[in-house]
């Protein structure tokens, strides 16, 4: 039996534990039969519940909501973290070095007049980046 105490604040290391503890060997039979597939439909659900919170300006139940689709997305990555596909810091680390990428006039030198230049400077990075991905994907090939 795994015992834990709730109490008033968690870590993220802490939820991060949490979810492992519910899909290892001891833990929840409910959690531990979930697959990606499985999953889909809650996550769905869950962010569904986040638009109904924004539009009806419920800020307490929209923190709720948002830890719902937190968990369902760490169990996504525990599930491919299970199958040696990536784990949660190769997703933190992956939209990171989006975020950096995508905003040079943040995080370089780059400058833009208004939102609408910085708008077209981020549709011009992300399709260099997917031209790029197709180009390193036929390269593997």
């Amino acid at each position: 039996m795994i015992r834990r105490e709730e109490k008033a604040e968690y870590s993220w290391e802490e939820l991060r534990a949490i979810v492992d503890d519910l899909r290892g060997e001891e833990g929840c039979p409910w959690d531990r039969e979930q697959t990606m597939g499985s999953l889909k439909k809650y996550l769905k659900n869950e962010t569904e519940e986040v638009f109904e919170a924004v539009d009806a300006g419920d800020m307490e139940n929209l923190c709720e909501e948002l830890g719902d689709v937190l968990f369902e997305l760490l169990l996504f990555a525990r599930i491919a973290s299970e199958q040696g596909a990536f784990t949660m810091d190769d997703v933190v680390s992956g939209i990171a070095r989006k975020m950096v990428r995508r905003h040079p006039h943040v995080f370089s030198d780059q400058h833009y007049e208004t939102a609408e230049e910085q708008l077209a400077a981020w549709q011009e990075i992300k399709a260099r980046e997917k031209k790029d991905k197709q180009k390193n994907c036929s390269l593997d090939k």
